[in-house]
């Protein structure tokens, strides 16, 4: 596991003590990152750093040669033991996102897997196909 609470503390430092980080370049967060907060985010129970309005909220993006075509996705914390049983090796990132300010941060990223390599899922057709 790889927990990037220095990093976190870094940029926040610079952010607060004019290290050359203007709040918009801190406070960038995608609309997508957002959107995905928004509908498919854990609460926590964490404030914001930055504008301490907000509780922050955790987006879980997988992503592994496994994965196949689902790789990149969000997925909820529970669903993530499953996957672990399911396939060999793939990589989780935890983003943490204020929906008020736009914050956002890698909080950790780890491995999971059961350490059975296996092929990708063949292709399945998706919502996103249709478009």
């Amino acid at each position: 596991m790889i927990d990037y609470s220095l990093a976190r503390r870094a940029a926040l430092t610079e952010l607060f003590t004019g290290g050359g980080v203007a709040l918009e370049d801190a406070c960038d967060a995608h609309p997508y990152l957002l959107r995905a907060a928004k509908y498919h985010g854990e609460p926590t129970d964490r404030q914001c750093p930055v504008c301490r309005h907000e509780r922050l909220t955790h987006v879980t993006y997988v992503y592994g040669d496994e994965l196949g075509q689902f790789s990149g996705r969000i997925k909820a914390t529970a669903e993530l033991e499953l996957m672990a049983r399911e396939h060999g090796e793939f990589t989780v990132y935890v983003v943490e996102v204020c929906r008020g300010c736009s914050w956002n941060h890698l909080a950790l990223s780890y491995v999971l897997g059961d350490g059975v390599p296996r092929r990708p899922p063949r292709r399945q057709r998706t919502v996103e196909d249709d478009d």
